[in-house]
Order: structure tokens, then C-alpha cells, then sequence
């Protein structure tokens, strides 16, 4: 019988909750559907038995302290937290863990984070040249401060060699149930995801959530109205001349104050606003391209295929066929 893969999840003050019991759960289950101990898990934190306070207000207890953590690690897995700012969450970067980190890491098979645990692992130089994922509201800041990482927001879990990330906070599953099908085969794989409740491979990406939730709110009511207005009005003539005129303002001032207060311009903002409302007819629907087009404003099949591919790198044939959702 093969030996049992040993996996080490960080832990830390006001670390999520899920991003550690939600693998943990994974892997558990792993064990029970395979009929033998496939997977064991130990919680390591600053010191042994020591009890961390998680951001739920849940305490967990450490199997190990961080110095004593030796030999291999099959997977080691870095969980995240976060701080709120004046413009929403913040990940924090506890420097501690980061040398931890960058001490074992070595060790280990594979490494994944889950969430805002990117950070850490990019503190840690792990994600230099790799392409990485973190959860929405933090990929910018990861993008800003380790610009040798390429960030790209949408996925739910992006694999660069044997280093993984996850998304935002319940993709931890989805991230474990991926390491699982690597490890034990998809099949396994399936039927901890039936256990759970929970798709094997989620449909869609973050990216669905961008428009509408990604953009805090701004410091100006009348911009913020205007931009519950594009997302209800997508068919419409959204021009900036139309925009601004809808403002009130000259279109350079309009245009002035939308980039300062969103930080994009207004017809990127409108693009952007459109594409999401393709891939969610897409992924939902099986409505011709032709119709697709309409309904999301970008007019003709020609401009949505353009679109599609400049936001996302893909087709709406291929995009659909992957991201369906199926009746």
C-alpha cells in the first residue's frame, strides 16, 4: 500500500478559516472514498499545541511549531489573511511565515496557496517568471508588488509547475479536489466532490464577479449611479460623447473624471461591462452567437469575437464549450 502523502498547512493569527479546514476536509474525504489513509494532515504554527485564532474567531491547534516542521512534505499548502484598508482587503504578508516558507519549500513536492496565501508565496520568491492567481480584490496589489509574478485574476486555480494557486476563499476546494485528481485520479477525485456537494470543475472564473463587485465604490455618488446605469443598459449608446453627456459634463472633463475616479476609461469600463454579460449568456445559454452579441451590447458576432479575445484570450465557441453550464 502506497504511503500516506503527507500534507502541511501554515497556519497563523487571523488566518481564513476555510483556507485551512476546507483542503483539510478534501483530503479527509480522499481517505474515506479510496479506503485507506492517502493523505495526512499536519496544521504547523509558530508552536507546537499552540492555539491560532483564525479571522472567524475559531481557534485551531498546531500539530507542529514551524522549526520543527523536517524531512519531505509532499504538499505544503499557504493559506491567507487580510487586513481592511480604506479601499477594501489587504493581504498580509507576515514575514515569519515568509522565511518559513522559503525554508521549506524546498522539501516539498509541490507547494499551493490558497486566496491571499499568493502573497506570501511571492514574498517568498516562488511565484518569480510563474504565472499565479490570487482572490480578485488583492490580484492588483500582488500584480504591484511583485511585478516578476504574472497575475491573472480570473482563474479559480492556476498550476506553474509543480507551485499552484488558488483563488478567493471557498476555491480551496476546488484547488484541493485538483490535487487530488493529480494524485489519486479524476475518478476519486469525482466522488469527493459528490461527498461535498460541489462541482469537480467549476464553471467560470472570478472574472464573473469583476464588474459588478471588484470596483469598490467611488468617491463620487453621481459616477457610481452612472455605472448601475451601463450594467443595466448594455444595448444602448454607452459612447463617452453619450456618457458624458448624460453627466452633464464636457466629454474630456467626463472622461478626466471617470479614469480618476475608476482608474480605467469610460469605453474600457463599457467593454469590459459587456463581456462579462457575453460569458455569462454563454456559459448559460445556448443562444447563437448572433443573439449573444445583442443581448450583451457588443452589437455583431465580428465585435464579440474581438472582444472575447482581447479580454480573455479566447473564442466564444471555446469558451462556451468549456465553460457551459449544463441543465
Amino acid at each position: 500500500m502506497a504511503e500516506a502523502r503527507r500534507v502541511v498547512i501554515a497556519v497563523f493569527p487571523d488566518v481564513d478559516l476555510l483556507d485551512v479546514t476546507g483542503p483539510a476536509e478534501v483530503f479527509a474525504l480522499a481517505n474515506r472514498e479510496s479506503g485507506r489513509t492517502a493523505y495526512r494532515v499536519e496544521l504547523a504554527g509558530r508552536e507546537t499545541a499552540g492555539a491560532v485564532t483564525t479571522s472567524a474567531g475559531v481557534r485551531l491547534l498546531t500539530d507542529v511549531a514551524f522549526g520543527e516542521v523536517s524531512g519531505s512534505i509532499d504538499t505544503l499548502i499557504v493559506p491567507g489573511a487580510v487586513d481592511i484598508g480604506d479601499s477594501g482587503p489587504v493581504a498580509r504578508v507576515d514575514q515569519d511565515v515568509v522565511a518559513w516558507v522559503a525554508s521549506v519549500a524546498p522539501s516539498a513536492r509541490r507547494v499551493a496557496s490558497v486566496c491571499v496565501g499568493a502573497h506570501i508565496l511571492a514574498a517568498a520568491g516562488l511565484l518569480d517568471d510563474k504565472t499565479a492567481t490570487t482572490h480578485w480584490s488583492t490580484a492588483a496589489q500582488l500584480a504591484a508588488d511583485h511585478p516578476a509574478v504574472r497575475v491573472d485574476p480570473d482563474p479559480i486555480f492556476v498550476r506553474s509547475g509543480n507551485v499552484w494557486t488558488g483563488a478567493g476563499i471557498s476555491a480551496c476546494m476546488d484547488l484541493a479536489l485538483a490535487l487530488v485528481a493529480e494524485d489519486l485520479g479524476e475518478e476519486l477525485a469525482l466522488a469527493v466532490a459528490r461527498q461535498l456537494v460541489v462541482y469537480l470543475k467549476r464553471q467560470g472564473g472570478q472574472s464573473q464577479f469583476s464588474v459588478p463587485l471588484s470596483s469598490p465604490p467611488t468617491t463620487r455618488r453621481d459616477i457610481d449611479e452612472l455605472r448601475a446605469y451601463i450594467a443595466e443598459h448594455l444595448g444602448d449608446d454607452l459612447s463617452a460623447a453619450a456618457l458624458a453627456a448624460r453627466m452633464c459634463l464636457s466629454e474630456r472633463h467626463f472622461a478626466r473624471v471617470f479614469r480618476q475616479e475608476t482608474g480605467t476609461t469610460p469605453g474600457a469600463y463599457v467593454e469590459a461591462a459587456r463581456v462579462e454579460a457575453a460569458r455569462r449568456l454563454l456559459e448559460s445559454t445556448d443562444q447563437p452567437l448572433e443573439e449573444v452579441a445583442a443581448g450583451s451590447g457588443l452589437g455583431s458576432v465580428e465585435t464579440l469575437h474581438r472582444a472575447l479575445r482581447k479580454q480573455i484570450g479566447t473564442t466564444p465557441a471555446a469558451y462556451r464549450r468549456r465553460f457551459r453550464i449544463a441543465d
